[in-house]
């Protein structure tokens, strides 16, 4: 069976749904201090459209350039309170441009979708928008490293639950701790009262769980996956998956 049919995503889903426009972001490019990334998203290729400060070193190491060299690093961090937060990064390398006028008002549509932001209205005086070519994508995260070809990367397509998951998780954690941690018996695992089971990551083959057993001699966390019996595509399709799950745990 191919990747993405067991229960996993595959890379190029993976590295779509790091760049769609959730993660922190920081553009770096050669001779040019960091600049974070003030919002971004990607188009239905995966081209990342990034609001950056017009004042910005970036902007200027730009003016009177057609283009410049230039890595978008992405850090997907759970939305989660945890010691280590960060699941996962990637690297997007290729050539940053200045969004034309005759596409800056389409930019700044899509982009508002994910981030209605003020800043948007200040495009041309205090604020620019960057597109970047990708030519090469690398990843990095629970499921392993690879590296991308544009044309892979850009026929992956973003996790549908990209822009929800940090709810969706942020409501497990705090109204279902006690369902997650019985749904351990289900896969196996024996958790005592003292087991804390919280939320880590979200997609549509499944999630992950980060689980800290502290009576134990080593009560280091780890992460365990509960992979879904088949891939949900909506919000409907996740409410049914979960009230299976903890159907089930509360029965065990």
């Amino acid at each position: 069976m191919s990747e993405g049919t067991t229960g996993r995503p595959t890379a190029a889903e993976r590295a779509r749904t790091l760049a769609y426009g959730v993660a922190d972001g920081v553009l770096v490019a050669p001779g040019v201090p960091y600049a974070p990334v003030s919002a971004h998203i990607t188009d239905e290729n995966g081209r990342p459209l990034l609001l950056m400060p017009t004042g910005s070193p970036i902007v200027a190491a730009l003016a009177g350039e057609p283009d410049l060299p230039a890595t978008l690093r992405l850090s997907d961090v759970a939305p989660v309170a945890l010691p280590d937060r960060v699941r996962g990064r990637a690297w997007l390398h290729g050539w940053l441009t200045e969004v034309p006028a005759s596409e800056r008002r389409a930019a700044a549509v899509r982009l508002s979708r994910l981030h209605p932001r003020s800043e948007l209205l200040d495009l041309g005086e205090e604020w620019t928008l960057l597109a970047l070519e990708v030519a090469e994508v690398e990843i990095e995260d629970p499921w392993g490293t690879a590296n991308l070809e544009p044309e892979e990367y850009a026929a992956g397509a973003p996790d549908p639950f990209t822009a929800v998951e940090a709810g969706v998780l942020t409501h497990l954690d705090g109204a279902h701790r006690d369902e997650l941690r019985l749904l351990l018996k289900n896969l196996g695992h024996f958790p005592s009262e003292a087991t804390v089971v919280r939320p880590l990551a979200l997609d549509r083959h499944g999630m992950w769980l980060h689980i800290t057993v502290p009576d134990t001699e080593d009560p280091g966390p780890f992460a365990l996956r509960v992979a879904f019996a088949e891939p949900v595509d909506d919000m409907d399709g996740l409410r049914c998956v979960y009230r299976r799950l903890f159907a089930g745990a509360t029965r065990s």
